[in-house]
């Protein structure tokens, strides 16, 4: 989807949450998304096959932006307390009806990624977050607020968009036409299915920047190629074929 970039927004969550409101009921029912395996992004492979995340059997999850909360599901059919936090009132309601048809118990909490006050420090197994952190300006301020709910050495495990993805048009026949620099933080302003959203862009040296001021070692960074078979998702374009769509990051907390 193209994301042509405009003036600015109110910062996250004001409008994204009220976006993702409008969005939730269309999204989730095209989306159709898993409830017995996470995932990472679109048409790229699950957490069956990254093994990122370890055995979350007694661990406590937290995710971040956990919107239909299929990944909260399934780390509770894993054996896990799982715990969801999204800025979208209406995703939470989806998530709360879908884990009652599972069949399964999660916590789910509506407010900013970086609110995690309702947690003591050090009592947090793992931290997940799958193409959350896009809509979320401040990216430090949640790292720092993870770490300290984090225990020492646990993992945070998280997708966004890739950042070179940015840089192109996906909707057009030409899709390594670059339409903006790497080096342009301005908000992407875009709208889908004609409700406006806004992506912030953060490029790789922030990320790794901004988790090392913030106290994490990153041992993992993927850039997954996308599926080679089966059913393409609502969000496949031609593109991903050429330039990684999605990043995905593992950083352990360093310190107390």
């Amino acid at each position: 989807m193209e994301h042509p970039t405009s003036a600015k927004l109110p910062d996250v969550p004001t409008d994204n949450a009220a976006a993702w409101d409008r969005h939730a009921a269309g999204y989730q029912a095209r989306a159709q998304l898993p409830t017995d395996v996470a995932h990472y992004g679109p048409d790229i492979a699950t957490e069956a096959e990254l093994k990122l995340l370890g055995n979350l059997e007694g661990k406590r999850v937290l995710e971040l932006g956990c919107g239909g909360a299929q990944c909260s599901i399934a780390f509770a059919k894993q054996g896990a307390t799982a715990i969801g936090v999204d800025f979208s009132a209406e995703q939470l309601a989806f998530a709360r009806r879908l884990a009652d048809r599972e069949s399964v118990r999660i916590e789910l909490r509506e407010g900013d990624l970086a609110d995690l006050a309702f947690l003591r420090a050090e009592t947090i197994d793992l931290v997940f977050s799958a193409y959350a952190f896009g809509f979320v300006e401040d990216l430090g301020r949640v790292f720092r607020q993870v770490h300290r709910v984090l225990k020492g050495d646990a993992a945070l495990v998280f997708s966004l968009p890739h950042p070179a993805y940015d840089l192109i048009d996906d909707d057009s026949e030409e899709p390594l036409l670059i339409r903006r620099s790497y080096f342009d933080r301005t908000p992407i302003d875009y709208e889908w299915d004609g409700i406006a959203f806004t992506d912030y862009h953060h490029s790789i040296e922030d990320l790794f920047s901004a988790l090392l001021r913030s106290g994490y070692r990153v041992d993992t960074v993927l850039e997954p190629e996308p599926n080679t078979s089966g059913p393409r998702s609502q969000h496949w374009r031609d593109a991903f074929r050429l330039v990684p769509r999605t990043l995905i990051v593992r950083a352990r907390k360093e310190g107390r």
